[in-house]
């Protein structure tokens, strides 16, 4: 979303022209974001998003688009990828090719791999409310649903794995209080991951970075109503439960102080629940999970932060924000269940 590959207006026209879009009226660069560089794009044809890879690689990038591909496919509102009608794939289907065959919906631009998509109508809403939590739950439900015979695998490459890597490369740049409670948190999220429960979670294709301005909302409707999740480049297979925590620790998160929104979450579980209800291992490691998810953005925040790459229009996020949400996540585990009946925990499975 920040633009670290300035694109021509003229190399941008030759691509939409070559998926049959042109001509190509306007481009514009997204400010925003942290990882890639995008553009929206209006043609002949409508309004799309034109991303440039910057760090993930073209063995890596099929999973991504062909996961929106699918999702599209099976009513769920996701950007839908443009196909380059050059490059078919063997049997006709690039959902269900090995992972090293081309990928009709990579393409080249600036000397990177780029995708071009649809862009979704609407507007973010960086204050939701209940209501919108509601909506959030019930198509993250559905969405994961509708990813469960998506044929690709690729593991969620800011997962534990990552966090162990990173660990030793941003520890030079905290204080002792914030060592100590990395260094702790990544022991107990190790421990976690080897238990008997966290094995027996759901899994399938997660988004893994759902925050409030990856979704949209229709303006003109009187109550909420979703229209569309997009920036799915973070996404891999995982655990459900961990999506939800994402989730969770966003969308029901008081941004100022990092504490628990009971009425929030309440909203997003019971929507989330009325469509795929939790399992009694989900319901066990989910203050586990909250930890994780709060986690994973300290470590990648602090890593962008403290070892930045230079890009026009470049907006690094605060680390801190997520190292006080993992500090409330840490200090009141049993803030989730006030009043989200059915969802508590009969004891806690894994000592903190």
């Amino acid at each position: 979303m920040a633009v670290f590959t300035e694109v021509g207006f003229d190399e941008a026209d030759a691509l939409v022209q070559r998926l049959g879009l042109g001509p190509l009226a306007s481009l514009r660069g997204i400010e925003g974001g942290i990882e890639n560089t995008n553009y929206f794009a209006s043609t002949a044809s409508g309004e799309f998003v034109l991303t440039l890879f910057e760090r993930l690689g073209a063995e890596q990038l099929p999973y991504y688009l062909c996961l929106m591909k699918h999702l599209a496919a099976r009513g769920i509102p996701v950007p839908e990828p443009v196909a380059d009608p050059a490059v078919a794939p063997p049997d006709g289907h690039a959902l269900s090719i090995p992972a090293n065959a081309p990928c009709e919906f990579l393409h080249k631009v600036a000397g990177k791999p780029a995708a071009l998509v649809q862009r979704l109508q609407g507007k973010s809403e960086l204050a939701p409310t209940a209501a919108h939590c509601a909506e959030l739950g019930r198509l993250l439900a559905r969405m994961h649903f509708a990813g469960r015979d998506f044929p690709r695998m690729q593991p969620n490459l800011r997962g534990l794995t990552w966090w162990n890597d990173t660990e030793p490369v941003v520890l030079p740049y905290l204080d002792a209080p914030q060592a100590a409670l990395l260094q702790s948190e990544l022991a107990y999220q190790n421990h976690v991951a080897q238990s008997s429960a966290y094995a027996a979670l759901p899994r399938g294709p997660v988004h893994a970075d759902l925050f409030r301005d990856n979704a949209m909302f229709d303006t003109e409707s009187e109550t909420p109503r979703l229209t569309g999740v997009f920036d799915f480049y973070f996404a891999g297979t995982d655990s459900w439960l961990f999506d939800l925590a994402v989730c969770l620790n966003d969308w029901a998160i008081d941004l100022q102080s990092g504490r628990h929104d009971a009425a929030h979450a309440d909203a997003l579980l019971a929507a989330y629940g009325s469509v795929r209800p939790l399992t009694g291992a989900e319901r066990a490691l989910l203050p586990a999970m909250l930890r994780a998810a709060a986690l994973r953005f300290w470590i990648s925040r602090l890593w962008d932060f403290h070892l930045p790459r230079e890009a026009s229009m470049l907006k690094a996020h605060d680390p801190t924000h997520f190292e006080r949400v993992l500090r409330e996540r840490v200090r009141a585990p049993a803030a989730l269940f006030s009043s989200f009946e059915g969802t508590r925990p009969t004891a806690e499975p894994l000592a903190a």
